[in-house]
């Protein structure tokens, strides 16, 4: 037992340095498992049609609002930050991207609401620009239209889209790009976990509001299991998250994170039947050849 503990030292170092060389560091790693926890949470959500969009919230934010004050606790963190205006509005931003972008899930397929929402990683770049004055070279501008052409190949034209979703999921990807960039904000100044408080700290009191006097819907059966482990998967998903947009330009995370269109497929076509075509595979390719253009880019010239 004594000597466990180096060796899974010497283990972990290996792998991180065999990542590195292919230009995925640490915080990029992040991000990655933050995304594979967000496309499991999403296809839980897409499994619960029959619950509303803020009743699912409401569960997750209570989770979430748990798990957050045992481990700020636990970690021996007072007060509620040092941003509250930041914070708050990273919580109010987070709170209503996520309202759209779960009525987005439950009402078209899965694959085109994840493509829709995937426009957040460019909204977040740009907003990062011009409000963090973080720096694009023009390359990288050519890389995100590179992606950004391959996310609407993915898209395609689905009829089964209709235009009200279809805007919804445009002002998720807004909203979603205000919410990083307010992280990246707080930078280093606010706990990962105190950051994703805020979150429920928002939006319980709205949720509640909401499903008290307009709608509720008794979860059965596996319901109640789902709607758990959508609050767990996402406490772990944001904490990632935010670790990842703390330490890393929100460029180049922003850009890590469109992998998750490639599970969003994935799941469709396995558990909805959501068929696509060869375009829809030349799509997936240019996103991803401009993901691993720009991470590659962003390292040699670091």
């Amino acid at each position: 037992m004594e000597n466990s503990t180096p060796s899974s030292s010497v283990s972990i170092s290996k792998i991180d340095d065999l990542l590195a060389k292919f230009g995925v560091t640490k915080r990029i790693t992040y991000m990655l498992f933050a995304v594979f926890a967000f496309s499991i949470m999403n296809l839980l959500v897409k499994m619960l049609p029959h619950i509303p969009a803020m009743e699912i919230i409401l569960f997750r934010s209570s989770i979430s609002f748990v798990i957050c004050v045992v481990g700020l606790k636990m970690q021996k963190v007072k007060g509620l930050g040092t941003n509250k205006p930041i914070l708050f509005l990273r919580g109010l931003f987070g709170g209503m991207a996520l309202f759209l972008f779960f009525t987005t899930i439950q009402n078209i397929p899965l694959a085109s609401a994840i493509t829709l929402h995937y426009l957040a990683p460019i909204c977040t770049a740009i907003i990062a620009w011009l409000v963090l004055g973080e720096r694009l070279v023009p390359l990288q501008w050519l890389f995100f239209l590179i992606s950004f052409i391959g996310v609407t190949m993915v898209k395609g034209f689905d009829e089964r889209v209709d235009t009200i979703y279809f805007i919804m999921g445009i002002s998720s990807a807004l909203l979603s790009g205000f919410a990083y960039n307010c992280i990246r904000k707080l930078k280093t100044s606010e706990h990962p976990l105190m950051i994703i408080l805020y979150f429920p700290l928002v939006t319980l009191p709205i949720a509640s509001i909401y499903c008290i006097f307009y709608e509720w819907t008794m979860p059965v059966g596996l319901d109640w299991l789902y709607l758990v482990l959508i609050g767990i998967l996402t406490q772990i998903a944001q904490f990632y998250m935010t670790k990842a947009y703390q330490v890393e330009e929100a460029a180049r995370v922003a850009s890590v994170s469109y992998t998750g269109v490639v599970y969003a497929l994935g799941f469709g076509f396995l558990f909805f039947h959501e068929v696509f075509n060869i375009y829809v595979s030349l799509g997936i390719g240019l996103m991803l050849l401009g993901v691993i253009l720009n991470v590659t880019f962003k390292t040699k010239k670091e």
